[in-house]
């Protein structure tokens, strides 16, 4: 099989409140699936959408912030989790269909949260991928994933694997991607504006695969929408009424070719994406250029990746 069908599912997600969101998800992957694709995709933190009110509200990183602690203790309580049985109606559509679906979210380990973009497959856990270095202000939520979710998914015609936001622009995650050869790579994104765009065609150039450069459509009232389905306190509300604009993700999603070509690309709104990819280009592309091959010099340059989990606390 040469030939996929891969969509990205631009979308303004349920923010915060999980249980709505997947199954939100659901519908949405279903649709694109019925309509054809075979891979897709969403954006960073598309189950419980991503945390704006960090670079849209005023003071939201001052110290003992009540709207940041308010909200904080809503990602705590709604976050998913190892074997969450609310995952269970999207492996259920996997199962059902044999679709691969890339999707972002919250993920709570202990008392800690992480930034996931998770891919479940047919009759397989999820593949999981936790953000290594949250970006800027994400600090304040998200601790740091490590080298144990940097792996891919070896299907039948190819592998599949991603990154997260800025991660695209940490040259050594690139290349332990690049070395597992992946066949199609989901860029997660909030937005891709303009130079996020610049980064993802410059991954599919630089690795010789496809790219689903996957961002969200989300506003402030949508926001709001979310803390008032889960009940949250004024002031978390008054914390995201401090933001000036509404609308704050603004989509432009794209589907990128090995040569860096752009094969389908998404405007603000909300709209699924589709594009028909063919694999033989990533072997083609790779006769002028392999990062981890032919173009590698090993004996000048070499990276040691640690894929085991990091714990602070080790028991024996």
């Amino acid at each position: 099989m040469s030939k996929l069908n891969v969509a990205i599912c631009q979308a303004a997600p349920i923010p915060l409140c999980i249980d709505d969101g997947i199954t939100q998800a659901v519908e949405l992957a279903r649709a694109a699936i019925k309509d054809g694709a075979e891979i897709v995709a969403f954006g960073e933190t598309f189950l419980g959408g991503y945390p704006l009110w960090l670079d849209e509200s005023p003071g939201a990183a001052l110290w003992d912030h009540p709207g940041t602690k308010a909200m904080h203790a809503i990602l705590m309580d709604q976050a998913v989790m190892a074997n969450d049985f609310r995952f269970a109606p999207l492996q259920d559509l996997v199962d059902e269909t044999g679709a691969l679906v890339s999707i972002g979210a919250h993920e709570r380990i202990r008392s800690s949260l992480f930034n996931n973009q998770m891919l479940f497959r047919p009759n397989a856990a999820p593949l999981d991928h936790r953000k290594l270095v949250p970006t800027h202000g994400e600090r304040l939520v998200w601790m740091r994933g490590d080298g144990s979710t940097l792996g891919v998914h070896e299907a039948e015609w190819g592998n599949v694997g991603s990154l997260i936001c800025w991660e695209h622009w940490m040259p050594f995650a690139r290349a332990a991607m690049h070395n597992q050869e992946e066949a199609v790579h989901v860029a997660a994104w909030p937005t891709v504006r303009e130079t996020y765009a610049i980064a993802s065609r410059h991954y599919a150039f630089e690795g010789r695969c496809f790219v689903l450069a996957a961002g969200l459509v989300q506003t402030r009232e949508q926001l709001r929408d979310g803390v008032e389905r889960c009940e949250g306190n004024d002031d978390a509300l008054a914390l995201l009424d401090a933001i000036e604009e509404d609308v704050l993700n603004r989509g432009g999603s794209m589907i990128i070719g090995p040569d860096g070509r752009i094969l389908a690309h998404a405007g603000e709104g909300e709209e699924t994406i589709h594009a028909e990819i063919d694999l033989e280009e990533v072997a083609a592309a790779k006769a002028l250029l392999d990062t981890d091959g032919h173009y590698s010099r090993p004996d000048i340059f070499s990276l040691d990746i640690n894929t085991d989990p990091q714990q602070s606390v080790r028991w024996k």
